[in-house]
């Protein structure tokens, strides 16, 4: 376990060395960036050195009420989503598809694709890279002890992470983020 916890530290201690080798090297054009851009990037690098991967460090998690049923959460979204005009525009029961497929039960696993489809318009018009973040995901997850969790992207990088996006478009964004986590975090407790 000692060898284990050095070797973290010393990616850690590598990459602060290399975040500041780049904001050295790049701080002249971190002037134009988004006032918030550096408490983003080191919450990023924060979150990639506790957990020690990145997927895990780009994403938020809730955990689900466990007097609920996945139906339950599922329910609640929707009518939330519905409520926030953000349109349901899709479904993934991957725990299905791997079960059609293996022929053995899996545990569940459901992708939830939520969009206002003219926020999203507006993105894509600034740049179309925003189109990777949409539409918006909030995936259910059982994890191996049978606990719900519902996860989405992190769009603070969105957000935040670069030159600032213009004020009406940043609202929206904005918006859309504080959407999406009003979606799971009333859907985690069956709050209608």
């Amino acid at each position: 376990m000692g060898l284990i916890r050095n070797l973290l530290a010393l990616v850690g201690l590598a990459v602060v060395v290399v975040l500041a080798g780049l904001f050295v090297q790049h701080k002249d054009n971190l002037g134009r960036f988004d006032p918030e851009a550096g408490k983003v990037y080191m919450e990023l690098a924060q979150n990639v050195l506790n957990s020690g991967n990145g997927a895990e460090a780009t994403v938020w998690r809730v955990p689900v009420n466990p007097d609920l049923s996945a139906d339950d959460v599922e329910e609640t979204m929707k009518f939330v989503a519905n409520e926030l005009n953000m349109s349901n525009v899709g479904e993934l029961p991957l725990y299905k598809d791997v079960e059609a497929k293996s022929g053995n039960a899996y545990r569940f696993v459901k992708i939830y694709m939520f969009c206002n489809s003219l926020i999203a318009k507006e993105m894509l018009d600034y740049n179309d890279a925003f189109s990777a973040y949409l539409p918006c995901r909030i995936t259910m997850v059982e994890d191996g002890e049978g606990k719900l969790w519902l996860y989405t992207l992190n769009m603070d990088l969105m957000i935040y992470g670069g030159e600032p996006l213009p004020p009406e478009l940043k609202a929206k964004a904005i918006q859309v983020k504080e959407h999406i986590l009003q979606i799971m975090h009333r859907g985690a407790e069956g709050e209608f």
